[in-house]
């Protein structure tokens, strides 16, 4: 089957358009298989756009590890840059397993309306009441440096934040994985760590659950500056610099939902049995 190879500030994916086939009902062994960068395409997702009665089109997302899930930022503004491409309208619908995002061109980048972050502790969900500007949650790093009270946010998946002085200087690849799958997570989570530089420039990397340490985390940027404006570090609009790249995230106040606005580039095109 035909493949695209694309990526959203380096955050990467092995894409195929199942619109002509009908579902694309991966095994978790199949899309595993197709992500491995050893022995396969390689990539951080495998994304399948399907055919969709609520949308222009439903984006089906395998993470690394072979197990579907709900959302996934960079890889909508891929999608809708091949839907517009099609399409003659100023924008595309794009459905998901965490509803309907809209995305339109913002001259040579792509936007995607994410819709509201959930903030309730059983929405994120994590495994007690809590306060989600800063979770009840703390570990310690091998070093002895304790990293604790992150920002719970969901963008259509779990995110928790930690603020630290000086990402460069965070374990991320040593804690993250113990993070991602703690059962204080009952759905896992995807662990950012952000530095506030100033009120509208922010620097981040994320363990992504099922993926790792990716270049860049389109739904983690979203929920960065979410996480930072509530608790009082950022603006609703900021660029937030990842490993590959910036987005620019905006957290509208008139309607509650989030904006990510960035690159999108196809890499090759191939082919690869299934």
């Amino acid at each position: 089957m035909r493949y695209f190879k694309m990526n959203g500030c380096g955050n990467d994916f092995v894409m195929f358009d199942a619109r002509a086939h009908g579902a694309l009902d991966l095994t978790p062994a199949q899309a595993a298989a197709i992500a491995s960068r050893e022995t396969g395409v390689g990539c951080d997702q495998v994304i399948a756009i399907e055919r969709s009665v609520r949308g222009d089109a439903f984006m089906r997302i395998w993470n690394a590890d072979g197990q579907e899930v709900s959302a996934c930022g960079n890889a909508a503004r891929c999608v809708g840059q091949l839907l517009l491409g099609e399409n003659p309208g100023p924008s595309v619908k794009i459905e998901t397993r965490a509803g309907v995002l809209k995305a339109w061109s913002a001259e040579s980048l792509i936007t995607v309306d994410m819709g509201s972050p959930l903030l309730k502790w059983e929405e994120i969900p994590v495994s007690r009441p809590c306060d989600t500007v800063h979770l009840d949650y703390s570990v310690t790093a091998p070093d002895g440096t304790v990293f604790t009270a992150p920002g719970g946010v969901n963008m259509g998946n779990p995110h928790a934040v930690f603020f630290v002085a000086e990402v460069a200087q965070a374990p991320v690849a040593l804690i993250g994985p113990g993070i991602a799958t703690d059962p204080y997570f009952p759905e896992g989570v995807n662990v950012g760590f952000l530095e506030v530089r100033t009120r509208t420039q922010l620097r981040l990397r994320v363990w992504e659950r099922g993926a790792g340490l990716t270049k860049a985390c389109g739904t983690g940027a979203c929920a960065a500056i979410v996480a930072a404006h509530r608790a009082g570090l950022s603006e609703r609009r900021a660029d937030v610099e990842l490993d590959g790249g910036t987005l620019t995230i905006e957290w509208r106040a008139s309607d509650d939902r989030v904006l990510m606005t960035g690159p999108v580039e196809i890499e090759h095109e191939g082919d690869v049995s299934l």
